[in-house]
């Protein structure tokens, strides 16, 4: 965190606990998505968008540009566009986080710098 276009958090307190607004009036896609044990997303980079992970069951090895580190549940990780990131699941079950992606979706805006998918 610390980017400058990181978006802000809202959290609102409600009687049954909270939520967290994430996005709002932006152009976003949001993806739920699960890395099977011992499987990583390709390492990649793209320039039309920028994301905003939060690991849902963790922990889950993350690489953005030159940092890697693990990930526990609940953490947020920001990728500037144009940034090279991974994520990888090295535990024995599936694992997912939550992706919002803030600009355009383009699947062909993709550059694969690597297409390993095993841990």
């Amino acid at each position: 965190m610390g980017d400058s276009n990181e978006p802000d958090v809202d959290i609102y307190q409600r009687p049954y606990g909270y939520q967290e607004r994430l996005t709002l009036n932006s152009e976003s896609t949001v993806k739920l998505i699960t890395i099977n044990a011992g499987h990583q997303v390709s390492l990649h980079r793209h320039e039309k968008r920028d994301e905003w992970w939060t690991v849902l069951d963790g922990p889950l090895n993350v690489k953005v540009g030159d940092r890697t580190w693990v990930a526990v549940s609940g953490e947020r990780v920001w990728v500037p566009r144009g940034e090279r990131h991974s994520i990888g699941n090295a535990g024995n079950t599936p694992r997912r986080f939550l992706e919002v992606a803030f600009g355009i979706f383009d699947e062909g805006d993709i550059q694969r710098l690597a297409d390993d998918h095993e841990c």
